[in-house]
Parts: C-alpha cells; sequence; structure tokens
C-alpha cells in the first residue's frame, strides 16, 4: 500500500484545513486508516483513526469536536476535515494504513505516507 497526503498549508488560528491521503492497491476497505501528527522536538501522535467500512471512528482527546476523520473506498482516499485550528495543531500530519483493526501507537501502522506541513498562526 502506497499513501500519498496533500493538503496541508499555512492557516491562521480558528480557520480550517481538510488533509487527504490517496492509498493504491485495490483493497483499501480491508484497511483501517489513521491521521497522526508531529511537532518539531515532539514524538508522533494519534489523532484520528477509521474502520475499513467507515462505520467507526476514534479521536485523540486534542482533537475532538475539531476534527473529522472520513473515507471514501470508492476513491481509495481518506480525509481529515481540520476546523477551529490551533497554533499547537502545527506539526507535520501523517496518513497510515494497517490492515484489519487499529491500534492507538505508531508500531501498529503498517504503512506510511509522507507527511503534510500544517502551520497554524496565531
Amino acid at each position: 500500500v502506497q499513501l500519498q497526503a496533500s493538503g496541508g498549508g499555512l492557516v491562521q488560528a480558528g480557520g480550517s484545513l481538510r488533509l487527504s491521503c490517496a492509498a493504491s492497491g485495490r483493497t483499501f476497505s480491508r484497511y483501517s486508516m489513521g491521521w497522526f501528527r508531529q511537532a518539531p522536538g515532539k514524538e508522533r501522535e494519534f489523532v484520528a483513526g477509521i474502520s475499513g467500512s467507515g462505520g467507526s471512528t476514534y479521536y485523540a482527546d486534542s482533537v475532538k469536536g475539531r476534527f473529522t476523520i472520513s473515507r471514501d473506498n470508492a476513491k481509495n482516499t481518506v480525509y481529515l476535515q481540520m476546523n477551529s485550528l490551533k497554533p499547537e495543531d502545527t506539526a507535520v500530519y501523517y496518513c497510515a494504513a494497517v490492515r484489519g483493526s487499529y491500534g492507538l501507537g505508531p508500531l501498529e501502522w503498517d504503512y506510511w505516507g509522507k507527511g503534510t506541513l500544517v502551520t497554524v498562526s496565531s
């Protein structure tokens, strides 16, 4: 599985961005998908995850109510809609995939895309 994230950029606090992650392969719906982020000097952290069918989602407390993860299995794409952005959301965002169910630690995910930088100015 190859993953390509896009949609990062510079936005003011309170603004919105939508990240996309396109996946290769014909079995996309068999993979749980997730978004992680890594700020300078910090460890990579889980942001949101979604099951293969899209019927189950999970969010980190820090983004709950502001971010929404979704997927379009017909397009092999997962999205992260980010609203009410804060300066502390500034990070490189990565999409990840794992076959079947997923955990919250980075080591539990098998495939990673190159990150996309999100910068939120105050």
